[in-house]
């Protein structure tokens, strides 16, 4: 049931975003075809320049489609955790058309600025500059709120260079104005600020792609909810280590390492580990590929005494975040634990510091401490 739903969901996303990029596609494609004919009659440069940049919005729509498909093909023997990366792929390719696209625009304008042309302008053309602004701004809003409803980062990034795209229109709009009325070509000018503005556009759709297929830090609100649900559980003490893995949107997968009684039964675990598994996907779609498990003592003092007393050695350090794991064996002397360490501090030598600390403290034990990476 949990496969189907799944499935039932990807393909629902796919569906929306195929329509909503064929939106795209035909509005950009039109505005194109007439900002193109205003701009080859009124000898304007901006207008152009306009024309061009809703033709790689065009096209980046069609790429959007292509990466929507591939990204939803179902997994294989070749690659097992799907195809949901490709997309990333996909929103890349649309910020290189978007960077090319600003560049082009940019020489173009600057050498109307070294070789003017004057403009000439008609109420037609102006009426239909004026259209083609309402109809960037709804279809802006529309293709960014699909974006954000079904998690498509190339919607998103779609519908935010649309609605730039109406502010530069406007702009384009205002010029021609200014032209008609005042008789002073601001135009070229113009056409080198909307230049600037998509390639800015395109350097930061290319960083926050890159940050998705290069692992970014999750969230940290879907992280504390995941570890609360797992801590719902009455035998589990705490949550610790979990490490989230993207394979595309809506596609993650997640490992964590939970603490419980030095009590429990190995099926006693088996069966707590399966229904925190169950749960989680319900509550969150994440899907948890491993439990680790570290048990606490519950019933030696002593133990305990030291669990303190080391506690207070480790987090005296300001690169020490976190203790967890703990386990003291006061009969064969053996003492375990993880530390999470900050980026500051490299982790071997955080683990040699803290041996040598907690090795003076209690030279009869034989520790183990394992270093775990602010995630």
């Amino acid at each position: 049931m949990a496969n189907e739903s799944m499935e039932a969901l990807a393909a629902k996303r796919e569906k929306a975003i195929v329509k909503t990029s064929v939106i795209g596609v035909i509005t950009n494609v039109l505005l194109a075809v007439f900002k193109a004919a205003i701009g080859m009659i009124s000898h304007s440069i901006a207008v152009t320049l306009d024309a061009v940049n809703n033709l790689s919005d065009a096209l980046s729509s069609v790429i959007t489609i292509i990466g929507a498909k591939l990204g939803a093909k179902q997994p294989d023997k070749k690659h097992p955790l799907g195809y949901g990366r490709i997309e990333y792929i996909s929103s890349m390719l649309v910020a290189a058309i978007v960077l090319y696209a600003g560049i082009t625009s940019l020489v173009e304008s600057v050498k109307k600025i070294i070789h003017p042309e004057a403009a000439d302008y008609s109420k037609v053309s102006l009426i239909i500059i004026a259209v083609a602004i309402a109809v960037k701004l709804v279809l802006g809003q529309y293709v960014k709120k699909q974006g954000k409803k079904h998690n498509s980062g190339a919607l998103v990034a779609s519908g935010s260079d649309a609605l730039f795209d109406a502010i530069l229109s406007a702009s384009v709009l205002a010029s021609a104005i200014i032209y008609l009325v005042w008789h002073v070509s601001l135009e070229a000018y113009v056409g080198v600020v909307i230049a600037v503005i998509i390639i800015k556009a395109g350097v930061e759709m290319m960083i926050e792609t890159l940050n998705d297929v290069l692992g970014k830090r999750s969230d940290k609100e879907d992280v504390k909810a995941i570890k609360s649900l797992i801590c719902e559980e009455p035998e589990v003490r705490g949550a610790y280590d979990l490490i989230m893995y993207n394979y595309g949107p809506n596609k993650n997968y997640a490992s964590v390492h939970i603490e419980l009684p030095d009590t429990m039964t190995v099926d006693e675990v088996d069966m707590l580990t399966r229904r925190i598994q169950a749960k989680v996907y319900c509550e969150s779609g994440v899907i948890l590929t491993g439990i680790g498990v570290y048990s606490y003592n519950t019933s030696d003092d002593e133990a305990a005494q030291i669990r303190n007393t080391v506690q207070k050695t480790v987090l005296a350090h300001e690169w020490a975040l976190q203790l967890h794991g703990f386990y003291a064996d006061t009969e064969s002397k053996t003492m375990r634990f993880d530390v999470v360490v900050s980026f500051d501090i490299d982790s071997t030598d955080a683990v040699k510091m803290l041996t040598n600390e907690i090795q003076s403290l209690y030279p009869d034990y034989s520790l183990q401490i394992v270093p775990d990476i602010d995630a």
